[in-house]
């Protein structure tokens, strides 16, 4: 049964682009990998840009200054 987590920043993915992440990463596991897709897992965490830190600092102080 696999499992797939995908982490992605708090900022407005819409439930239907969502679903296509689900949707496309479970056809993904069956084309390659042969996988049932009634057995795989696909799990979204959005994650705040506080929360989500790259190079020593946040994704918010990041953007704040345009990086």
């Amino acid at each position: 049964m696999p499992y797939v987590n995908i982490k992605i920043t708090q900022e407005g993915a819409t439930p239907e682009a969502k679903a296509k992440l689900i949707e496309g990463v479970t056809a993904l596991l069956r084309d390659v990998l042969g996988k049932n897709p009634a057995t795989t897992v696909v799990v979204i965490d959005e994650v705040p840009t506080d929360n989500w830190g790259i190079g020593g600092e946040t994704v918010t102080v990041r953007r704040a200054r345009g990086a």
